[in-house]
């Protein structure tokens, strides 16, 4: 069984019926704590009670909206970003050190190597505990932010493709965190990019995982949550949060999907070596030498 100081936190709002990765959880053999986090100005409120009981935990808006830039002047708080910067709190409130958070829309979970460690999709139906204990002693050993899932675009191009790449320096959807190192999210929308970007910018260290994936519902396809912010902005604005925060190496460019009828949709589109410093281990580190010519004083770099 998964450690009694962790528990999964899923992000929802409107869509009491729909909280789709509740049961995935189970499905893949989660045996842990579950907590359903809803926000104080949610019309359903009392139907997830209904349904999910003591495990629902609702945090207020209007409170969390004093803790961090919303990026933006609109009228009223919707966006899950305000549930995000209320986790630790939460996870301190029920007894957690560590958790795991998670949207509401997933529907499936997969292993994305073989028993021979080579490419695949096994789903995942027990050992999604034995999953979450490698993903937390990994966050717990180093210096990292945090950790995520996968997700299916990860992975377009099969074997020898992006997937080869154990590790990306981007974090989405499905974190690992703890109350010790809290993820300060800014932002309205975008909020998950507009972090790594940031803090990538800052020297912070954030991954995913391509060793295991998760899948969703299409964004949009689902009412609630969500969905209708996206409609009502679009995603240009959405992308735009994050060329807000990080212009130097965050811009606004297109996706084509050819198996739809919608040619293109805009993207934030991130230039990687300028979001993430290239630093040198010290043992590469070069000191300096002194040495006089022409009798000035000048120095030169030297290896150790």
């Amino acid at each position: 069984m998964i450690r009694s100081d962790f528990c999964a936190f899923i992000l929802t709002h409107g869509r009491p019926d729909a909280v789709y990765t509740y049961s995935q959880l189970r499905v893949a053999g989660y045996t842990g704590k579950i907590y359903v986090v809803i926000d104080d100005e949610d019309a359903t409120a009392d139907k997830y009670r209904e349904r999910f009981g003591e495990e629902v935990l609702t945090f207020s808006k209007a409170e969390a909206a004093k803790t961090f830039d919303e990026g933006d002047n609109f009228d009223g708080r919707r966006g899950v970003v305000y549930a995000r910067n209320t986790l630790c709190g939460l996870a301190a409130k029920v007894g957690c050190r560590y958790f795991l958070e998670l949207d509401d829309d997933y529907t499936s979970f997969f292993l994305r190597t073989d028993a021979a460690g080579g490419y695949g999709a096994t789903r995942v139906r027990k050992t999604m505990d034995l999953i979450l204990e490698a993903m937390l002693s990994f966050y717990k050993t180093t210096p990292i932010m945090t950790i995520a899932m996968s997700q299916g675009g990860d992975h377009i191009g099969g074997s020898g493709g992006a997937q080869d790449i154990r590790l990306s320096r981007k974090a989405m959807n499905a974190f690992i965190c703890s109350v010790e190192r809290p993820l300060n999210f800014v932002g309205r929308i975008n909020e998950d990019v507009n972090l790594y970007v940031t803090g990538n910018r800052r020297g912070e260290l954030y991954f995913t995982t391509k060793l295991v994936q998760l899948n969703q519902k299409q964004t949009q396809a689902c009412s609630g949550g969500m969905t209708e912010l996206y409609l009502d902005q679009g995603t240009y604005i959405k992308s735009f949060y994050s060329v807000m925060y990080e212009p130097s190496c965050v811009q606004v460019g297109t996706l084509t999907d050819s198996r739809s009828n919608v040619q293109s949709r805009f993207h934030h589109a991130i230039s990687w070596p300028h979001t993430s410093p290239m630093i040198l281990g010290e043992q590469h580190r070069k000191s300096p030498r002194r040495r006089e010519d022409s009798g000035e004083r000048v120095w030169a770099l030297t290896s150790k």
